[in-house]
């Protein structure tokens, strides 16, 4: 618990993590409150089109060529980003945390296996692979979260690979096998909590690279038609850019300072967990 305590402090004691997590909680309170600030939602033509921010006290961020209140997109929209960008993490989390588990642990053909799998995966572009699984089965949240998973998980499971090599020569999990203990409670009980900390600090940068990913498949059409998202504001927007660019900037405005809020947060957890940049 003192450790917890000392860990959260250092963290809240750091600049740069503590203004990544002021932006963050910002976007957290934006998809949050929607529903109360507009219980209509986002699709209601509510006003003139093209009304640009401060014009109209009612639109204080303007409406788009439907007459869209642009504050309601972004507010929906940020319930989007976080949810795709969150689920999506999750689950590169939970597959490259299994796969690298089991390689670290079983090194010999299992781990060959597993990495030679890997490295297929890696070798495959990301955001090109999403566009295929999107196009093929067709766009919803659900396809979104899954294409970005399923190109995401291979850097996890390298990072866990390497820590499950490193900690399974340590003296306590020999112990542990000693007493008895399964394969299976060891790596879950013994070695996993050991490897959190990079774990945490990755997560970080999955959930920003899956905010990325959802925003330009929106924009090219390939997003849920059924709900709103940054990256679909941005690209109904692009027919209308000469004459109403503030459509496209302000979710973009959005997007940029979500991702760098993330990158602060794990820039700052990486330098309160790591021991060695803790000594310096």
């Amino acid at each position: 618990m003192m450790a917890r305590t000392s860990t959260l402090g250092r963290f809240l004691r750091h600049p740069m993590g503590l203004a990544g997590l002021a932006i963050l909680l910002v976007a957290v309170a934006m998809a949050a409150t929607a529903n109360i600030f507009f219980p209509d939602g986002p699709w209601k033509m509510a006003g003139r089109p093209i009304l640009w921010p401060g014009q109209n006290p009612d639109f204080p961020l303007g409406t788009d060529m439907m007459g869209r209140d642009l504050l309601a997109g972004l507010l929906y929209g940020a319930r989007v980003s976080l949810l795709v960008g969150l689920a999506a993490a999750v689950a590169s989390i939970v597959a490259g945390t299994v796969i690298g588990a089991i390689a670290g642990y079983y090194p010999g053909w299992i781990d060959d296996a597993l990495m030679r799998f890997t490295d297929a995966v890696q070798t495959i572009p990301s955001f090109l692979a999403a566009v295929v699984i999107v196009g093929v089965i067709g766009p919803s949240v659900t396809t979104v979260v899954l294409s970005i998973a399923v190109t995401s998980w291979p850097m996890i499971a390298r990072l866990v690979r390497a820590e499950f090599l490193r900690l399974r020569k340590y003296d306590f999990v020999h112990a542990c096998r000693i007493m008895g203990m399964s394969d299976a409670r060891i790596m879950l009980t013994q070695i996993l909590p050991n490897c959190l900390s990079p774990i945490i600090v990755a997560s970080s940068v999955l959930v920003a690279t899956a905010i990325i990913v959802e925003s330009g498949l929106s924009f090219l059409g390939l997003g849920d038609p059924n709900v709103i998202s940054w990256g679909a504001i941005i690209g109904a927007g692009r027919s209308a850019l000469r004459v109403a660019w503030y459509i496209t900037m302000l979710p973009s405005v959005a997007i940029v300072l979500t991702v760098l809020s993330l990158n602060l947060i794990g820039d700052a957890l990486n330098d309160v967990l790591n021991p060695r940049l803790r000594q310096r």
